[in-house]
């Protein structure tokens, strides 16, 4: 394996680009920042093994109150993981397909 070759100060020469900017980065960032929270990241394997459950299925599988709850699906959806229905007095929850179709390339752009 060759090492890579290095410019005169001393920093790796560019090996490729990296082509995201603005909205698209803001959006990409906001996705990754929703995941980033244990409890987020748990509303988001508890609805990929439910899908289109409504908020107290969520509330019973979590450990913290409903309104701790409503916060974290309120930024899961501004963030585009997930969306919700409102189905008379309850919200059902799923996973965005598109949004995070949307993310997979992105992220498989990047890595």
């Amino acid at each position: 394996m060759g090492l890579m070759k290095q410019t005169t100060t001393g920093i790796p020469a560019q090996c490729c680009t990296l082509n995201i900017s603005g909205t698209k980065q803001e959006r990409l960032v906001a996705m990754f920042k929703a995941i980033g929270n244990p409890i987020r990241f748990e509303i988001i394997k508890f609805l990929v093994t439910h899908p289109g459950c409504i908020t107290g299925d969520i509330v019973n599988h979590l450990p913290v109150a409903q309104a701790t709850v409503s916060q974290h699906l309120k930024v899961l959806k501004e963030s585009g993981w997930i969306s919700g229905n409102i189905e008379g007095t309850s919200t059902c929850y799923q996973l965005d397909e598109g949004s995070i179709n949307w993310f997979r390339i992105i992220v498989n752009d990047i890595f």
